[in-house]
C-alpha cells in the first residue's frame, strides 16, 4: 500500500468532465492544460501519475440539446464528445485516461456509491419544489435569483423556472459541521484562498438537504430500485472520478490512485467539488480529494465571451494560427492562475517575439552556434565554477526547486516567470563574458563559458517540457540531451564531453504584430 503522507506516492489529476451540448472552447483547453503541466511536471519529478479527463453526458441540457438536433442521446453525445477527444490531441494533452458518463462502468459506480449512501442512511425520499435552472442543472434559493422583464435569473445568467416533482434527497444538511473541519483542517484543500472564504461563507449560512434525483427526464442513470427517477446529474458527474480509479470493481487500483491529488475546475463549479462531491464520498465512508483548484475566466479583447457577441475563442484555431507551444505558454504565463484574465493578442505576440523569441530561442542559437563554429560542433567538458560564475550558477542549481515549490501551489505563471528571470540573466551572462571575443584571448575560458551556457539551456529546456513539450523535446535533441536523461533527476549528471551535437536550428518564430 502505498504511503498517503509520501511525497513521491502515486499522483492522480484530474480536470472536469465536460459537458456535450457543445463544442470545446478556450475554457475547456486552459483547465486541461493546467491539469496537463503539472501531470508532465510529475512524471518528470519520477512519479507514477494517472491524468484523467473526459465527458459529461447525462441531464436535461444534454437531452434537449439532443432533441434539438435531431439526434438520439447517444448518438448526439457520441459525436459531441469526440470532439473534445480531438481537442486533447490538437492540445498535446498526455491524459492517461478518458471517461465518459455513458460507459457501463460509470454506471456501475454510480449505483454502488447510491446503494452505500442509502445503506448508511444519507438518503431519503420526498419531493422537491423551488427555482431551478436547466442550462445549470442547480436549484437555487430565492436571494440568489435576479429578476428582469418578469423572468427570474440564477447568479450565473441562466433564466430558472419552477419546479416541483418527487425527489430522492441526500442529508446535506448534517455535514455543515464536517465540511467546515474538513476546510480547517486542510487549509489547501479549496484553492485559491479567496474562493475557499466563498466555500466557507457559503456553508456557514446553513445547508439544506439536495435533491439527488430527476422524474421529469429519462436521459440519466437510473436510480438503483427505482427506475422512475434518475440521478440528479451533478451526482452522477462527479462519480466519474472515482469511477475511474477503480470503484468498485478494482480495489486495488482504488487504493493506489485515490484520493486525487488535485480536481482543477472552473470558478462556475466550486460548489459542487468544493461542497457535495467530499459530503458524498465522506458520507459513503470514502476519503475526499485533497485538494479542488478553481480557475477563473478568460474574457476577449476585453470583452466578456459570448455566443451573442460572437467572440467564442476556439483553441483549434488559435493553436493552426499561432502554434501550439507558444499557446500552450502564454495561456499559463499571462494571468495568475485562479484569477480571470483576457485574452488579446497584442500580449500573445509580445509573450511570444519578447520571452520565447528574443530571451530563450536566441539565447539557444547564439550559445549552440558559437559551440558548431568554435567547439568543432562537439560539448565542451564540464567546467570549473569561477568567482564570476557564482551566482549565475546558483540561480541555475535553485531553479527546479523553485519551479517545483510554484508548481505544488499551482502558481504556474510564477514558475514560468523564475524561468525567464533564469534565462534573462543567461543572455547576461553570454554578454558580460563574450566567448566570441574569448576564443583569441583565453581559449580555455571560452569552453568553460559556453558549457556553463549549455548547462543552463539544458536545464531550462528541462524545466519547461511541460508547458512547451514540443519545442523542448527539439531543443533537448540540439543539446544532445538522451531520451533517458531528461527528467528532473538527471540533470545532477553532466553530459560528458566531446558530445556530438547536431546543427542549432530556430526553435520560435516572430509574429508580426499585424498578424
Amino acid at each position: 500500500m502505498p504511503d498517503p503522507a509520501s511525497p513521491w506516492r502515486p499522483c492522480f489529476i484530474t480536470t472536469p468532465i465536460y459537458y456535450v451540448n457543445d463544442r470545446p472552447h478556450i475554457g475547456h483547453a486552459y483547465t486541461s492544460l493546467a491539469a496537463d503541466v503539472l501531470a508532465r511536471w510529475r512524471r518528470l519529478e519520477g512519479r507514477d501519475v494517472f491524468f484523467l479527463t473526459g465527458t459529461d453526458e447525462h441531464g436535461q441540457k444534454v437531452e434537449k440539446a439532443a432533441k434539438d438536433a435531431g439526434m438520439d442521446p447517444q448518438d448526439f453525445t457520441d459525436q459531441v464528445s469526440q470532439h473534445f477527444r480531438d481537442l486533447a490531441v490538437t492540445m498535446g494533452f498526455s491524459n492517461d485516461g478518458f471517461i465518459r458518463t455513458t460507459e457501463d462502468r460509470h454506471k456501475r459506480a454510480c449505483a454502488a456509491l447510491w446503494e452505500k449512501l442509502a445503506a448508511n442512511g444519507e438518503i431519503y425520499l420526498g419531493h422537491y419544489e423551488g427555482w431551478y435552472a436547466v442550462r445549470d442543472e442547480a436549484f437555487y434559493g430565492p436571494d440568489e435569483l435576479t429578476e428582469r422583464d418578469g423572468v427570474k435569473y440564477a447568479p450565473s445568467g441562466a433564466p430558472v423556472e419552477w419546479v416541483r416533482e418527487p425527489s430522492y434527497f441526500f442529508r446535506l444538511s448534517a455535514w455543515a459541521d464536517r465540511l467546515l473541519k474538513l476546510y480547517e483542517d486542510n487549509p489547501d484543500f479549496i484553492l485559491p484562498a479567496s474562493r475557499r472564504n466563498e466555500v466557507i461563507a457559503f456553508v456557514k449560512a446553513g445547508l439544506g438537504d439536495l435533491s439527488i434525483s430527476r422524474t421529469s427526464f429519462r436521459w440519466g442513470v437510473p436510480v438503483p430500485g427505482d427506475d422512475a427517477h434518475v440521478m440528479y446529474v451533478w451526482l452522477d458527474a462527479l462519480t466519474n472520478y472515482i469511477t475511474a480509479a477503480g470503484y468498485p470493481d478494482d480495489p486495488a487500483a482504488f487504493e493506489k490512485w485515490w484520493p486525487a491529488d488535485i480536481h482543477f475546475v472552473g470558478k462556475d463549479i466550486l460548489r459542487f467539488h468544493a461542497i457535495y462531491w467530499p459530503a458524498f464520498l465522506m458520507a459513503a465512508g470514502l476519503a475526499p480529494p485533497k485538494r479542488v483548484f478553481a480557475h477563473g475566466w478568460w474574457t476577449n479583447e476585453g470583452q466578456k465571451i459570448s455566443k451573442s457577441l460572437g467572440n467564442v475563442i476556439d483553441p483549434v484555431a488559435l493553436v493552426d494560427e499561432f502554434g501550439l507551444d507558444p499557446i500552450r505558454y502564454f495561456l499559463l504565463r499571462e494571468v495568475p492562475f485562479g484569477q480571470d484574465g483576457d485574452f488579446s493578442r497584442a500580449a500573445l505576440i509580445a509573450r511570444n517575439n519578447g520571452e520565447l523569441a528574443d530571451t530563450l530561442g536566441n539565447l539557444a542559437n547564439r550559445t549552440l552556434s558559437l559551440i558548431q563554429r568554435n567547439c568543432e560542433g562537439r560539448l565542451p567538458p564540464p567546467a570549473t565554477v569561477r568567482d564570476t560564475d557564482q551566482l549565475f550558477i546558483q540561480e541555475l542549481k535553485v531553479l527546479p526547486t523553485e519551479v517545483r515549490v510554484r508548481l505544488d501551489s499551482q502558481e504556474f505563471h510564477l514558475a514560468l516567470d523564475a524561468i525567464m528571470a533564469a534565462a534573462r540573466s543567461a543572455n547576461g551572462y553570454i554578454t558580460v563574458h563574450a566567448p566570441w571575443a574569448l576564443k583569441k584571448t583565453d581559449p580555455a575560458r571560452m569552453l568553460e563559458v559556453l558549457r556553463h551556457l549549455h548547462d543552463a539551456l539544458r536545464v531550462f529546456a528541462t524545466v519547461l517540457q511541460p508547458f512547451m513539450p514540443t519545442t523542448m523535446a527539439k531543443l533537448l535533441d540540439q543539446l544532445g540531451v538522451p531520451e533517458e536523461a531528461r527528467g528532473l533527476g538527471a540533470l545532477s549528471t553532466p553530459l560528458p564531453g566531446g558530445l556530438v551535437l547536431p546543427p542549432p536550428a530556430p526553435l520560435f518564430a516572430k509574429i508580426e504584430a499585424g498578424a
